[in-house]
Order: C-alpha cells, then structure tokens, then sequence
C-alpha cells in the first residue's frame, strides 16, 4: 500500500520522500523503459536515414593517425553491417538523450519535495550535456589518443592494420564510460542542492577518490600502461575538482544561529 501524505505538506521535510509503494516504483520503471525504448527506436530510425556521414564522421579521427598504407579491415562477411546497425543504435540514444533523462527524471522525481522538483529542466539538461560532452571528449581526444599510441608500433616489419569489430567495441565502451563519468559534476550538483554532500567532505575524500579513479581506469582501459590510464584518470580528476567547487557553491547555506 503507498503511504499517505497525511498530515504532511507537499514540500514538508517532515514528510516520508518514498510515498509509493514498490509495484507503483515497478509500473513507472516499465513505461520509462517502453517509452525510451520508443524513443530510441525513433532515433535509430533518424540515423539510419544519415548513416553514411555519421559513419564517416566516427572513424575520421581514427583514420587520421593511422600510419601510411594502413586501413581497417573486417574478416567476417557481416562484421561491417552489424558495425552500421550497433552505429545507428548509438546515435539514436545520442539524439534522444534528453528524452531518456526525462523518463529518468520521471522515476526519481516521486522522492523528491516540491522544491527539488523544480530542478527537473536542469536535470536534463545538465544530464544530457554532460552525456554529448564525454561522448564528444571521447571522440576527439581519448580515442584518438589512444590509437595514436597503438599506431605508434608500426614499422617496417609490423604494419598496424586494425580489425574494424574490434576498434569500434573498443571505441563504445570508452564513449559510454566517458558519458557515464561526465555526470559527476551534474550528481554532485543535486546531491549538494539536497545537502547529502558537501565541499569539505569530497576535498576530504580526494585523495581516496584519485585512487578509485585510477583503479577504474585501469580496468577500462584496453592496456593497463600508464600512458592510457592517464587519459581517461585525468579527466575524472579534473571532474571531481570541478564538482568539489559546485558543492561549495550550490550546497545549502549554514545558517547563523539567532
């Protein structure tokens, strides 16, 4: 049975925040997943319909470093279309971002008071900002940094000839860690913005989270030498810097005692 506001206000803080009961938490996950599944069905769609320049556009970075002579190559008959369809899927998601963050923003928003629900417009936005903006992160620099290393291997008796398959698994799992990452600034922002964080504690936390930092990208990353460790560790600290300095500035005001 969902619990009853009773003599609770909307925006109470003396009100339960989970007010629903788990089959009625269970229904709103169903429709948020149906309707983003729609959504990036419809985005798939958009895709297919641009895939070539879309193609085009996901390995120039990498055909840019790759040595002289060199070139991908797939050596299974449907390795290149499945490549096209896993493409159009990431994309649809892409475009859609924003209509997935508000099916998120939907399932959270029961738990929240009345003026936390006012965030919901800066929860998708900053949400799907921060999802482009790894994503692009990736896409410009770790990636390309990354096969810029590997080519660097090429020489007279080694030519750098990287399988297609196996580069753009590669290149997904980077992007969506990278999109994943890029929403620390954007937790830290409501966490603070609900006073369940403040700057002093992640700057008392940092050293801990450098460590986890690079702990996660060493597992992520396809070689475990510093070089490509760096690449993806760096940004996450300079992420965790960043939000330290949202917490200090969007966290709750102490109040002076009268």
């Amino acid at each position: 049975m969902p619990l009853s506001l009773g003599r609770f206000g909307a925006d109470d803080p003396d009100r339960p925040r989970f007010t629903l009961s788990v089959l009625e938490h269970l229904d709103r996950f169903r429709k948020g997943v149906i309707r983003s599944a729609i959504g990036v069905g419809v985005g798939v769609l958009i895709a297919f319909t641009y895939i070539n320049p879309i193609v085009e556009f996901v390995f120039k970075p990498i055909r840019a470093v790759l040595p002289p002579g060199s070139r991908m190559i797939y050596t299974v008959p449907g390795e290149a279309f499945s490549v096209y369809v896993e493409i159009a899927l990431i994309a649809g998601i892409v475009l859609t971002s924003p209509f997935i963050m508000y099916q998120i923003w939907q399932l959270i928003a029961p738990a929240l008071y009345l003026k936390e629900k006012r965030f919901a417009m800066w929860f998708i936005l900053m949400t799907s900002a921060g999802f482009i903006g790894g994503a692009a992160f990736n896409h410009y620099i770790a990636f390309k940094m990354l096969i810029l290393f590997f080519a660097s291997f090429n020489t007279a008796q080694l030519a750098f000839m990287p399988r297609l398959d196996d580069v753009f698994d590669m290149y997904t799992r980077m992007l969506f860690v990278m999109g994943v990452v890029f929403q620390m600034p954007t937790l830290v922002f409501f966490l603070a913005k609900m006073g369940l964080v403040t700057a002093r504690f992640l700057a008392s936390q940092f050293k801990y989270a450098v460590l986890v930092i690079f702990i996660i990208a060493a597992v992520v990353t396809p070689s475990g030498d510093p070089y490509n460790q760096a690449i993806l560790a760096l940004p996450m600290v300079g992420l965790y810097i960043l939000s330290i300095f949202i917490a200090w500035i969007f966290g709750p005001v102490a109040r002076k005692p009268e």
